[in-house]
């Protein structure tokens, strides 16, 4: 589900498991996608949740 993916991807973020966020961060975005093309979420709220995951994710490379 799409709060499970968000989940995940954060959770491996925060690990500094930084390939399987950088897997999972994708399918939150997919998620995240497929969630405004069912008119589940907003598209800005999905576009706010997917730049918040990048950057987890970006900081977690560092």
């Amino acid at each position: 589900s799409l709060k499970t993916a968000l989940r995940k991807a954060r959770e491996a973020a925060a690990a500094g498991e930084t390939e399987k966020a950088v897997v999972l961060a994708r399918a939150a975005s997919k998620a995240l996608d497929k969630a405004v093309s069912k008119g589940v979420i907003h598209a800005n709220q999905a576009a706010n949740k997917k730049s918040a995951i990048t950057k987890r994710v970006n900081a977690a490379q560092a």
